[in-house]
């Protein structure tokens, strides 16, 4: 069950810094 909440984890980290990239360097992105 705790594997779960590891992957979760990894993932909502990941979205977080995916988001905060984003928003700070839009230009990378394109």
């Amino acid at each position: 069950m705790s594997l779960i909440y590891i992957v979760a984890t990894v993932i909502a980290v990941a979205l977080c810094g995916y988001l905060c990239v984003a928003l700070l360097k839009p230009e990378w992105f394109e």
